[in-house]
């Protein structure tokens, strides 16, 4: 969840539920709140995407993932929770940096960076290809694409976005 960097993004009138396991976001994120005013704040629950457990099952329609999977200490828990709180036919939408290609330069320098990466960027592992519990996480729709994000920070530029359905 961060700090609602996406909130312009949303369509007027979603009500949204932040989770995020830094508390110290909730400051930033009633800024961002203020500025959106098209979005219905609902409420910030500090905790890890591996255990939503205060949100129903079932009870949304829409997940979004910018930016986390790299961090959450169980992918593959992670999207069990996603699946179990989306509502039949809900979504994920999502957009992740991930390892890049073996044998590249990003790659190497992705190995290299790793641990200190990891220690400054809040658990960040540059490592991850998170397209891969995305593809076993049994979603009945999945729709992902790899794509070279046009950042300069090289060891980031591979991503993946796209939407799974339940």
């Amino acid at each position: 969840m961060g700090t609602g960097p996406n909130f312009k993004f949303y369509p007027p009138g979603c009500r949204v539920t932040c989770i995020d396991p830094n508390p110290n976001f909730k400051k930033f994120l009633i800024k961002s709140v203020a500025e959106n005013r098209h979005v219905q704040f609902e409420r910030f629950v500090v905790a890890a995407g591996e255990n939503m457990h205060m949100v129903a099952d079932g009870s949304v329609d829409v997940v979004v993932s910018t930016l986390v999977m790299c961090s959450v200490k169980n992918q593959e828990q992670f999207l069990r929770e996603v699946y179990r709180v989306l509502r039949p036919g809900g979504a994920l939408h999502f957009l992740e940096h991930v390892a890049a290609e073996p044998s590249t330069w990003t790659y190497f320098w992705q190995q290299v960076l790793k641990p200190t990466w990891y220690i400054l960027f809040d658990g960040c592992d540059l490592m991850r290809e998170s397209w891969k519990p995305l593809e076993r996480a049994g979603f009945s729709k999945l729709k992902l694409q790899h794509l070279q994000a046009p950042l300069s920070i090289r060891p980031v530029v591979p991503h993946i976005y796209g939407y799974a359905v339940k």
